[in-house]
């Protein structure tokens, strides 16, 4: 399930400088006597933990990541906000001034999930999702990194056979800013029949998609040098832009591969040959939906986690689940995402690489294990059910 080495990202100043005596040192080993002194800035962490099952993963989370940054020298501090439902029923806004203040001061922001029914009446313009939309535009996370890996020890959980899933392992990089979820106008109105209508704009800009294009082709680099631009050109001007803006990008990356799929042939391929895929690169709405289709490979949203990054301020890390209200506050919810996005975060931002392997070690461990949660669960003599708060204390374990 790691994602070492095959990463991209901006390189945080925040990297932990350590002093070591005059003994030669054998990497990856110190000897006992060598004095060591460290010294490391404090790494600036925004938690949200949002709405339904959002507080019991986040809570496991950075405990995890506490103790994985106490065994490496790294040190967090946590500035705790409001976003989505909790904040609507605090503030009256899904997203306050000051969770956006305090994301923009932080070195990452680390998010849990958002949403849920008390508040689905509401306005579109007032729902807890536009919180959402508005940190992800206020930070500039234009590019959404979502990883689809389908573990070793999770194989057979997946409702597709085991030879079809087994080894795959998928990048989707979305475009998050843009597309029809941000396009005006957008809005209600009245047809020329006197008929209520909805309409969405879904407009992309040359610039806006050259920079996800970069981001793409710069990851596939890192891996198999595949990547599959995914639109829908024959029927759409903007997915036409989109290829051409593509194309055109991709003659400064000869050393990778680019082929192109409309999104239908994509969403039937990711099911019918899903280790065809390396990087997918693609716009938003499209984006939403294969990252989500591509997680079920593995049988659960609760494995999988995602990053948002901008390329120069704080990127957003949260699991690509939703808040799922109705196990809220049972204590059966899944953590591992949450806990996977705290080890994407230290990768991508915080440039602290040891601390997101023992994290993804830890994942690893208890998979091995047998351990699972009711979604991941299979009933077997080397599996055992456990709650959220137990796989929680079985990481710090391992940890």
């Amino acid at each position: 399930m790691a994602l070492a080495g095959k990463r991209i990202g901006r390189a945080a100043s925040v990297a932990c400088r350590r002093l070591v005596g005059r003994q030669v040192l054998i990497p990856g080993r110190i000897s006992r006597s060598a004095q060591i002194t460290t010294v490391c800035k404090v790494h600036k962490v925004c938690v949200l933990p949002g709405d339904g099952i959002g507080p019991e993963i986040m809570e496991v989370a950075t405990k995890a990541l506490t103790m994985a940054g106490a065994k490496e020298g790294e040190d967090f501090e946590y500035k705790y906000c409001l976003i989505g439902g909790a904040a609507i029923d605090a503030t009256g806004k899904p997203l306050p001034d000051e969770t956006l203040a305090t994301a923009k001061e932080s070195d990452a922001v680390l998010l849990a999930a958002i949403g849920g029914y008390k508040w689905d009446t509401l306005p579109s313009a007032q729902r807890p999702e536009r919180g959402l939309l508005a940190i992800r535009a206020g930070l500039n996370a234009f590019a959404n990194l979502r990883p689809a890996i389908v573990p070793r020890q999770l194989a057979d959980s997946s409702p597709l056979k085991r030879e079809l899933v087994e080894g795959v392992d998928i990048l989707i990089v979305r475009e998050l800013v843009g597309g029809i979820y941000f396009g005006q106008p957008r809005g209600f109105g009245v047809n020329e029949k006197g008929e209520r209508i909805g309409f969405n704009t879904d407009v992309y800009s040359e610039p806006e998609v050259e920079r996800i294009a970069r981001v793409a082709f710069e990851a596939a680099r890192k891996r198999s040098k595949r990547l599959c631009s995914v639109e829908k050109s024959n029927v759409l001007e903007v997915s036409q832009l989109w290829k051409e803006v593509v194309i055109r990008v991709g003659k400064d990356y000869p050393d990778v591969e680019l082929s192109h799929m409309y999104i239908d042939n994509a969403a039937m391929q990711l099911l019918r040959n899903p280790k065809y895929f390396d990087v997918i690169v693609t716009g938003n709405i499209f984006g939403d939906i294969l990252s989500d289709e591509a997680s079920m490979l593995a049988g659960s949203l609760g494995l999988l986690p995602s990053a948002s990054i901008s390329g120069s301020g704080p990127g957003i890390y949260e699991p690509v689940h939703g808040s799922a209200p109705d196990i809220a506050g049972k204590d059966v919810a899944n953590p591992l995402a949450m806990v996977l996005s705290a080890a994407m975060m230290c990768r991508y931002d915080l440039s602290i690489p040891k601390v997101a392997d023992r994290l993804e070690a830890a994942v690893n461990a208890v998979l091995d294990a047998g351990l699972r949660t009711g979604d991941i669960y299979k009933e077997g003599p080397d599996t055992r059910l456990v709650k959220c708060s137990e796989m929680g204390s079985e990481l710090m374990k391992h940890l």
